[in-house]
């Protein structure tokens, strides 16, 4: 291969959360041939956004180095449900929506990886025919008490909330998907890591040596706190407008945008140790990483107008041309902030607006509100911005 040890293991660790361990990872890599790298998606949702990527763009690093990647689609897991980070237990799917979302998942990743150097792989070949016995077999290779060691089941266990007898199949499941395949890495996030030390343990039980194990950290949506979620509403969809994009992207912090470009650009180290630096200005790296990012799903023509678009609408202090109006006819002296984002449906719930409060994310005539409890006086047409893009004026008219 082209890259030494040492220059593989310094993209492999690029952004990740923990490696275990380098010394084996070395010791395949010093072999000198392609290593099989695995990761599986779960079909459960056909509604991806970046956070789901995270993962795909490692693995392109890895094919980046020469080596072969296992896409596995999890459609026999996607029927159990992946416990990770779960309070409760995931309702199941049924087989016509989990092939219709597998569709959705292959397309959207072949964005960023390499046809010619993946694999796609189902569990179901060989999860279909395995017979009950085999499966009474793999379940006896795990105890009760270590599986009640995840932190998920623990939690859950204590507060005396269910937990189904088919959920600790799970973790078996995607631990001998490794053996079938004969991975040689896999990648998850940080909440998988039990999952993913399964799978050393069943090929270690095997006489087969253990696969290496990558986490990737989960995604900070656009809020910079919470993970990206579409229920959190600070996600961006894959599936998303060009302008949608490019504009919620321009909309993040400096700091987050170090973090994505870390985990969902194809910048090098250098470029990003230039950014972090301040020897490239930050809003010529956001648009850089807008633009890419907007390319890579949409293409370049609609990178570019999502692009002009942008400074169309925002050039004039950061607004856009036409501000939507909101006519408040009430008597009150004075109104809630959190009403007026709910109202003006700038949020969608009353705890959003509370939380985009207390995130310093709301400004009413560009001052910052602190204050979840604050009240903007009735009076004038003040201008209420969440962020950078979402704005509207409140049209105050006292009853005479």
């Amino acid at each position: 291969m082209s890259h030494s040890v040492d220059e593989q293991i310094e993209l492999i660790q690029r952004g990740s959360a923990e490696l275990i361990n380098e010394k084996e990872l070395r010791r395949k890599l010093d072999k000198g041939k392609p290593l099989r790298v695995k990761a599986g998606f779960d079909p459960t949702s056909a509604d991806l956004h970046l956070g789901h990527t995270v993962l795909m763009h490692k693995l392109r690093h890895f094919q980046d180095l020469g080596h072969q990647v296992l896409f596995l689609i999890g459609d026999f897991t996607a029927r159990i449900g992946d416990p990770s980070g779960r309070s409760e237990t995931r309702p199941t799917l049924e087989l016509d929506q989990i092939a219709s979302n597998a569709e959705t998942y292959q397309d959207q990743a072949f964005r960023i990886l390499d046809r010619e150097r993946t694999e796609v792989m189902w569990n179901s070949a060989w999860m279909d025919r395995m017979s009950a016995s085999d499966l009474v077999r793999l379940a006896g290779e795990y105890t009760v008490a270590r599986m009640l060691e995840r932190d998920d089941f623990e939690k859950r266990y204590k507060a005396h909330q269910p937990i189904s007898v088919h959920e600790f199949l799970y973790p078996l499941v995607q631990g001998y998907d490794s053996v079938e395949m004969k991975a040689d890495v896999e990648l998850g996030g940080t909440d998988q890591k039990f999952n993913l030390l399964v799978g050393r343990e069943l090929q270690r039980g095997r006489g087969e040596e253990p696969q290496v194990v990558l986490t990737m950290p989960l995604l900070e949506g656009t809020d910079g706190v919470q993970k990206m979620s579409k229920s959190l509403g600070n996600a961006i969809g894959i599936a998303d407008a060009p302008a949608e994009i490019y504009g919620k992207l321009m909309s993040i912090s400096d700091e987050l945008m170090l973090r994505y470009y870390e985990l969902l650009s194809s910048a090098g180290p250098g470029d990003v140790a230039d950014i972090r630096e301040h020897r490239i200005h930050p809003m010529e790296a956001k648009k850089n990483l807008a633009a890419e990012l907007t390319r890579r799903y949409h293409g370049e023509e609609a990178a570019g107008a999502a692009a002009e678009e942008f400074a169309r609408r925002f050039q004039k202090g950061g607004l856009p041309d036409e501000v939507p109006e909101l006519a408040w006819d009430g008597d009150e002296t004075a109104v809630g902030i959190c009403t007026l984002l709910k109202v003006s449906e700038l949020v969608k719930s009353m705890s959003e607006a509370r939380r985009l409060v207390a995130q310093g994310g709301v400004r009413v005539e560009g001052k910052r509100i602190e204050n979840a409890d604050f009240e903007v006086p009735a009076q004038g047409s003040p201008l209420i911005q969440v962020g950078k893009r979402r704005v509207v004026r409140v049209l105050f008219e006292r009853a005479s």
